[in-house]
């Protein structure tokens, strides 16, 4: 026992010190409530409901018929937005191709802040644009006003297509991460099938201005929790736009002097969005297995498009199904699902290579475009459902892998460009033309069966660009270092310096 007023002796002192080091019990780790997994749930109910929206408006509850007159010149009167605005069919798929202007405008200004704004805060604002714009569709009182609307929802779309993908892409474990991603594109098929039915339902009970409001009501939730919420990862390649400089403490590490050295002699990049903007477009097309993979998605997207906006209205024409948008939301949505997450499944058992990415979306679409036309030319509807059913599986099946060429054919810090481009690109070449431009050849033949022939005919030739892209020298360079790693480095170091420094 130690005298008072003694002092104990310096090895006692000493032992006592590492015997209180040693036993001092490890701080307790936060378990945190947003695993990777609640997260991307999160993000594919978001999708769901951004392509619950597309249903919706394609379907014969909401978008409804013109008004029509027979040989005796008795008319009926039309129904839905169609009916109530008195639109012809181009003008009515024009307004498909509002919403895609919106998406593909603001696609590649979103992927471009993402690298001055913090990525998770702009899919916040881009939701609250969505969520305004789509109770105003339900508003509108004529073709402009829900034109105009219908863009606005496209803008708030786009923040969300442009940086979700990636965040799925780093949140995934490594061997299922196709699994993942046709997880979230699942949401696709499944949405807009969903949005056939619930149309359909909405708008022959309450009226078609109450599916703009409920799928608004179901947004502004996540409206709220994307500005609530912190991703458990931060982007692959990007700094954490909200890094806050703690208070200085004596436990903060401070740089090593090769690291200040580094961070104090590194070339300063340049700040000017649009010089950067520009650089990094440059070096996302100078990616040629890029260029090829969205030729082919251009071309399939055309089609699926096509038979998105119009494919309950043709089942009714060819084969006067009563109940076209169930039939249509039905097929749907058990082939989508089975399909997307079937082509992801398949992707990650065979190694999800690029080549043998390019093998499966070749090999599935042309299979789904051989189906489907076939079923077009079948005069018995069950045949035709048949035939269809195996033909929307197979064509569902690159949904998931496309999207992984598009992120693993670049650089960490390109890949929201990289989705935003291809958006651009598929929608602004694809489905934003194609749902017009089968409007007026439906007006001109006036027969929904050679229309929809061949329109379908267009798939045999996304298949041949796919299959180009087998033979290509193609390389995941979703790993490489890029500098935008450097810079995100040089702000941990500068973060740890400012940390270190002595506050007032």
């Amino acid at each position: 026992m130690t005298k008072v007023g003694l002092r104990d002796s310096p090895a006692k002192e000493e032992a006592s010190t590492k015997t209180t080091t040693t036993t001092a019990p490890p701080p307790p780790t936060k378990k945190r409530f947003l695993t990777p997994g609640r997260f991307v749930t999160i993000l594919c109910l978001i999708n769901l409901i951004n392509y619950v929206d597309r249903g919706v408006i394609a379907s014969n509850g909401v978008n409804g018929s013109a008004k029509t007159c027979d040989a005796k010149g008795v008319c009926s009167a039309g129904t839905g937005i169609q009916g109530e605005f008195s639109l012809t069919n181009f003008e009515d798929g024009l307004l498909s191709s509002a919403f895609m202007v919106g998406l593909l405008v603001a696609s590649p200004i979103f992927a471009g802040l993402s690298k001055r704004v913090n990525p998770f805060k702009l899919i916040g604002v881009g939701l609250t644009v969505w969520t305004i714009a789509a109770l105003g569709c339900g508003f509108s009182y004529n073709f402009w006003m829900i034109a105009v609307f219908r863009m606005f929802v496209g803008v708030g779309e786009a923040s969300f297509i442009s940086l979700a993908a990636p965040y799925i892409d780093d949140s995934a474990p490594v061997e299922r991460k196709n699994f993942w991603l046709g997880l979230f594109y699942m949401c696709i098929p499944a949405g807009v099938a969903l949005g056939y039915v619930f149309g359909g339902y909405i708008g022959d009970h309450l009226g078609w201005r109450w599916a703009f409001y409920i799928e608004a009501i179901a947004m502004a939730i996540f409206v709220v929790l994307s500005f609530c919420i912190k991703p458990p990862q931060q982007l692959k390649g990007f700094a954490d736009k909200d890094l806050k400089k703690p208070s200085t403490s004596i436990d903060s590490a401070s740089p090593t002097d090769a690291e200040a050295s580094k961070t104090k002699t590194k070339t300063p990049k340049s700040k000017n969005l649009f010089v950067v903007f520009g650089k990094d477009l440059k070096a996302l097309f100078s990616e040629k297995v890029f260029i090829v993979n969205v030729l082919g998605y251009i071309t399939y997207n055309f089609v699926i498009g096509a038979y998105s906006y119009w494919g309950p209205k043709a089942g009714f024409g060819i084969y006067q199904m009563k109940n076209a948008d169930m039939i249509f939301g039905g097929l749907t949505i058990i082939c989508g699902i089975i399909g997307t997450l079937g082509g992801s499944y398949v992707l990650d058992r065979i190694t999800a290579t690029l080549p043998n990415t390019f093998k499966l979306l070749a090999a599935s679409t042309l299979l789904g475009a051989a189906f489907c036309f076939v079923a077009f030319l079948m005069k018995n509807m069950y045949a035709f459902i048949g035939l269809f059913a195996l033909g929307e599986i197979l064509i569902f099946a690159p949904q998931a892998p496309v999207n992984y060429v598009c992120l693993h054919c670049v650089r960490p810090n390109l890949r929201p460009l990289s989705m935003a481009t291809s958006t651009v690109l598929i929608h602004i070449l694809g489905d934003v033309p194609s749902s017009p431009l089968y409007g007026k050849m439906q007006d001109r033949l006036k027969n929904w069966r050679k229309s929809t022939l061949i329109i379908t005919s267009i798939l045999f030739l996304a298949a041949i660009i796919w299959g180009i892209g087998i033979f290509m020298n193609s390389v995941d360079r979703s790993n490489e270092v890029s500098e935008d790693d450097e810079v995100v480095e040089e702000e941990k170091l500068e973060s740890k310096a400012d940390n270190n420094s002595p506050h007032v």
